[in-house]
């Protein structure tokens, strides 16, 4: 499998490529007054509203450093019911890939219930590397007010 790697402050982060559409540089984006945390706000991708997260924001509570290296990562996003949506992730240093089998992933042993889009780690040279799980990022509540608000806006 192909993966993409990100930092989300100073730790390592991976996403399966088969998700990702499309990596954009860091566009300015519309606020969306009282959206959800970790909600960056709204997006014009290529005439569709998208919502867009920042990872760095989700996992740090920090906001994601303007770098030339931040970008946003366009996914398909299947909702719980099967529809299928476009969401925009802003990750700091998204540029590189790696190459690994799934099963070389191994869980962090570690139980994150508020947080069960992180999913197994693996290691890369001298550090572990996160599998972040799209599917498991937003709450139903969280996916139907980001998937409103963008179809309003």
């Amino acid at each position: 499998m192909l993966f993409l790697l990100f930092d989300l402050g100073i730790d390592r982060y991976a996403i399966d490529v088969r998700q990702v559409k499309e990596v954009l540089p860091l566009l300015e984006l519309r606020v969306l007054p009282q959206a959800p945390t970790g909600v960056a706000g709204l997006c014009n991708y290529r005439g569709l509203p998208v919502p867009v997260l920042d990872l760095c924001l989700m996992v740090t509570g920090k906001r994601a450093r303007e770098r030339l290296s931040t970008r946003i990562i366009m996914v398909h996003y299947e909702g719980r019911a099967g529809e299928r949506h476009i969401l925009g992730l802003i990750a700091e240093h998204a540029t590189e890939t790696l190459r690994r089998d799934g099963s070389e992933f191994v869980e962090a042993g570690v139980r994150q219930d508020e947080t069960p889009y992180l999913g197994p780690v693996t290691q890369l040279r001298d550090q572990l590397v996160q599998w972040v799980k799209i599917e498991n990022l937003l709450t139903p509540e969280v996916q139907q007010r980001l998937f409103t608000m963008a179809a309003e806006s």
